[in-house]
């Protein structure tokens, strides 16, 4: 009578381990993938915006003095994007710049003009917050009254399309990650309530013989806390092993690659497999707890 005891002791709050697991891991895996997605996505948006530039054309009359002192002006504004590990601002001589036009195009323009047209300019890589229609035009504006500034100049179309392009992809994959994360809570929610469904008898026993609402729920709680966190640990190591794998196949992805939104996107889905768990437990209980005998079975 003894082990009879201890073998329902053992029933009480426990789970189908292996498909509770399966199931809770592969619903945060498909949200952490997800979450990768949309990771990346907004890592290259940012590289697109941050590569952006305007040219600052010089006059043929401008000193070395006076380019200097609009150098050490450019770099000092607040528009120019600030990065201690790249160069955001470029001087190129137009010299430099015909012998890159003639070695990309293979034609040597200055032998049959007689001349270098082209003309000693600034790149200057502009910070995302300034690159708004308005803001561009203000920065363009100021520049162009700089003594030695022949023209600034800036693909306005380009810029625009990438801004739109980057807010209405970021809504979009928000939209649908708000979508997801909800299929996933309901996901994890109905197959808790699944696998409580063959204990509800032993529930409404423990009931009957006068155990109170928290004892009888703890041990379900707990065990789905377990069961929660062991699938997060799980989903967030295959989402490792498939970055991991990824970055090693393709190494432009490195360049995407955000560590920091990364650890806590795993850590958010550990938290989320042990929240979500815990709620849908304990909203089962409690619903086998309310219900009558007859609808029990």
């Amino acid at each position: 009578m003894a082990a009879d005891y201890r073998n329902k002791y053992r029933k009480f709050g426990s789970y189908p381990f292996i498909s509770v697991v399966l199931s809770i891991t592969l619903a945060l895996f498909v949200i952490g993938l997800f979450g990768i997605l949309l990771i990346y996505s907004q890592e290259l948006g940012r590289l697109v915006k941050e590569n952006v530039r305007i040219q600052v054309y010089l006059k043929n009359t401008a000193t070395d003095e006076e380019k200097a002192a609009l150098e050490k002006k450019l770099k000092a504004s607040d528009f120019i994007l600030k990065d201690s590990t790249r160069k955001t601002l470029t001087f190129v001589s137009r010299q430099e710049a015909a012998r890159q036009f003639i070695q990309d195009t293979g034609e040597d323009f200055q032998k049959f003009l007689g001349e270098n047209p082209l003309r000693d300019a600034f790149l200057v890589t502009v910070d995302p917050a300034f690159q708004d229609k308005k803001k561009l035009a203000e920065i363009k504006s100021r520049l162009e009254k700089e003594k030695i500034v022949f023209q600034v100049y800036y693909v306005e179309s380009l810029i625009e399309s990438v801004n739109r392009n980057v807010a209405k992809i970021g809504l979009v994959l928000l939209g649908i990650a708000g979508v997801l994360l909800v299929v996933v809570v309901l996901l994890i929610n109905n197959t808790l309530r699944l696998a409580l469904f063959s204990q509800r008898f032993l529930i409404r026993s423990m009931q009957l013989v006068g155990a109170t609402r928290l004892f009888i729920q703890g041990p379900f709680i707990l065990r789905s806390m377990a069961l929660g966190a062991l699938s997060g640990l799980i989903a967030s190591g295959m989402l490792w092993a498939l970055l991991y794998y990824g970055n090693r196949r393709v190494e432009e992805l490195k360049l995407l690659e955000n560590q920091d939104r990364l650890l806590v996107l795993l850590a958010s889905l550990l938290a989320l497999g042990i929240f979500v768990a815990a709620l849908s437990s304990w909203r089962a209980v409690s619903k086998y707890l309310r219900l009558s005998l007859d609808e029990l079975y």
